[in-house]
């Protein structure tokens, strides 16, 4: 975000904030950002590298597509002695800084995107509902119709274990 531009009001931690108001400050920001840049990791990766290393592949991507340099960068959580660029790390951040609460809306209203998408490709998930996040109700889809690619074989394997063993209510991740 421009350092001396006035703050896009409403900005706040994204989980605070109603969906429909993250897709209109998400619009907002893309305007005004200096530069966006989105990252991801797919099912796939997550499970060959597990979720930190996959996050931080994520990270780098979005960094990349930036179209310029950070000179600095502020991450949400703790430092990622693998990022490859100069970063304080903000436990919070979401909560705590304007361009990382920025970032996170972002991230989310394309997350819920791609979300409705795949619930549109793959009915019976609920993914449109429950925003990737392993629901009771998902969990049930995935013990009747089976994974998807977009499943993470180690989250299905751990979720259907529990449930079959009455285990505590499945939680992603």
């Amino acid at each position: 975000m421009p350092a001396h531009a006035r703050a896009i009001a409403g900005v706040d931690d994204s989980k605070r904030l109603p969906p429909d108001a993250r897709e209109l400050l998400a619009t907002r920001i893309r305007e005004r950002a200096v530069a966006v840049g989105l990252g991801a990791a797919s099912a796939r990766e997550v499970d060959r590298f597990n979720i930190y290393h996959a996050t931080t592949l994520a990270m780098r991507r979005a960094l990349a597509r930036l179209g310029r340099a950070p000179d600095h960068v502020i991450v949400d959580g703790r430092p990622i002695r693998t990022l490859g660029v100069s970063h304080t790390a903000v436990v919070g951040g979401d909560g705590k800084c304007y361009a990382v609460a920025c970032a996170s809306i972002v991230a989310k209203v394309t997350r819920d995107r791609l979300m409705r998408r795949l619930g549109a490709r793959y009915p019976g998930y609920a993914w449109e509902q429950n925003s990737g996040y392993g629901t009771p109700a998902h969990i049930v889809a995935l013990d009747t119709l089976g994974a998807t690619p977009h499943h993470r074989r180690s989250f299905c394997v751990k979720q259907l274990a529990l449930a079959l063993d009455g285990g505590p209510p499945p939680i992603d991740e």
